[in-house]
């Protein structure tokens, strides 16, 4: 990476942690400065906007997940083995990287009128639907998931998973997440096997 994609690459983190914890709206691109050490006039250099800022961060993340999520639909194991890599990884990040799944939930989802210019539709997290649309259609090649609509599956999958991972942060789980991972996989997997 150049000295430039690397600085681009720690503004999108800091913001990243930033619109995660204090929310979208509150945070400013001077926050985001200060807490690079870095000039407002400099920053504006990378990025022209929050709105750009905040799309530039949903396609970082969608190709973090994405980047994971196409290791595991390279592997030779069946489609409820790799059901249950995607739970753990998607468990993993919430625990090591929770900024990341944070902003999809409560900026991506919550603040869709800022993604509306360029990010129609799912443009933005492409490189994540994409390896899940993947990893649907593998399954169903082999026979081991039923063919049905993407989004009703797709829906399935996610919103499990995002439950999940927000029923954490709010402090409602009893136990870890990497507890409940052999059931929700199971539960998963009984809902798209053919």
């Amino acid at each position: 990476m150049t000295k430039k994609e690397l600085k681009r690459e720690s503004i999108i983190q800091a913001a990243l942690k930033l619109f995660s914890s204090n929310g979208f709206h509150k945070t400013t691109i001077p926050d985001i400065a200060k807490s690079l050490g870095m000039s407002v006039g400099n920053l504006y250099n990378y990025f022209k906007s929050k709105d750009v800022l905040a799309k530039e961060i949903i396609k970082y993340t969608s190709e973090v997940l994405g980047q994971e999520i196409r290791a595991v639909n390279m592997l030779d194991i069946s489609s409820k083995d790799k059901i249950k890599k995607i739970v753990e990884l998607y468990f993993k990040m919430a625990q090591e990287k929770p900024e990341m799944i944070e902003y999809f939930l409560r900026v991506y989802l919550s603040h869709r009128e800022v993604f509306n210019d360029g990010c129609e539709g799912m443009i933005c997290v492409s490189g994540f639907v994409t390896e899940i649309m993947i990893f649907f259609d593998n399954g169903v090649e082999r026979g081991e998931l039923r063919d049905q609509d993407f989004f009703s599956a797709f829906g399935l999958f996610m919103g499990y998973l995002g439950g999940m991972v927000f029923l954490k942060g709010e402090n409602i789980l009893p136990k870890e997440l990497n507890e409940y991972i052999d059931d929700i996989s199971e539960n998963i997997y009984n809902a798209l096997k053919s």
